[in-house]
């Protein structure tokens, strides 16, 4: 077998979450091209036909739900769509997830709370409906989208990066429940040019000062996502479980500053 085969996702079946655009689309996309047939969620409708057309032009088959996927049980529900429509279920990306910067003298517990709930109770909803489908094909991978504000400090994001470390460190504790058959990791990307940073993508002088913030003077594209998902996923990770890889440019340091003063 080819090296380049072990990245092969021929046949398998994958669930995507926040797969109407950004990471998530990209990630769906990426996992069709190399052979796996898909489960996209999200909010819009409009947004996941398009990328379901971008699915179905690489031959393979997506399947579109259209769900609020703040909801536990409706992003639990997705394992299940998965067997219904195509069979089973091999892979489970969870991408959903967020917060607002807010100064830490304005962040109230329920913010906390909250970011909780969206970013790691919502994954751990979707990992505790696949887990016995993903056994009943032999073993599979699970990936969960943290980020760089997740280890990093910086300020403004007690919510957000509180709660991407949670989901770092549960990525790490489900792979040690779950393994050796079903295989736990975690992405951690850096400023990535999707639609969350459209304001500096248009803003000449703010891409300048990011890209001078970051080791490869570069800002991500959600292709550079999408290939370490296709990574963890396939044959070619396969002695990798409860690692995150951090795909953030090589950045020791945030590269984006909001402008909060000292108290």
């Amino acid at each position: 077998m080819s090296i380049l085969d072990s990245f092969r996702l021929d046949d398998q079946v994958a669930v995507v979450t926040g797969a109407g655009r950004g990471l998530g689309a990209a990630i769906a996309v990426a996992f069709a091209e190399a052979g796996a047939d898909v489960v996209i969620a999200a909010r819009t409708q409009s947004q996941l036909d398009e990328v379901a057309g971008q699915i179905a032009a690489t031959g393979r088959r997506a399947h579109a739900v259209a769900a609020d996927l703040a909801d536990p049980e409706a992003t639990a529900a997705l394992a299940q769509a998965a067997i219904d429509q195509f069979g089973r279920l091999d892979i489970v990306v969870n991408n959903v997830g967020g917060a607002m910067p807010k100064p830490l003298a304005n962040t109230s517990p329920k913010d906390l709370t909250d970011a909780f709930e969206f970013n790691v109770a919502n994954a751990h909803a979707l990992v505790d409906a696949a887990i016995p489908h993903l056994l009943a094909g032999g073993g599979g991978s699970i990936i969960n989208i943290t980020s760089t504000m997740g280890r990093l400090p910086g300020r403004a994001f007690a919510a957000y990066g509180t709660a991407k470390a949670a989901l770092a460190h549960y990525t790490r504790l489900a792979a040690f429940d779950l393994c050796p058959k079903i295989r736990v990791n975690g992405i951690a990307p850096g400023s990535i040019l999707t639609s969350a940073l459209d304001v500096v993508a248009g803003n000449d002088d703010m891409r300048t000062a990011l890209e001078k913030a970051t080791p490869m003077r570069r800002l991500g594209q959600p292709e550079d996502i999408a290939a370490a998902a296709v990574y963890l996923a396939s044959p070619a990770g396969s002695y990798l479980t409860g690692k995150i890889l951090e795909v953030d440019g090589g950045l020791i340091a945030p590269n984006m500053d909001i402008p909060i003063p000292d108290l």
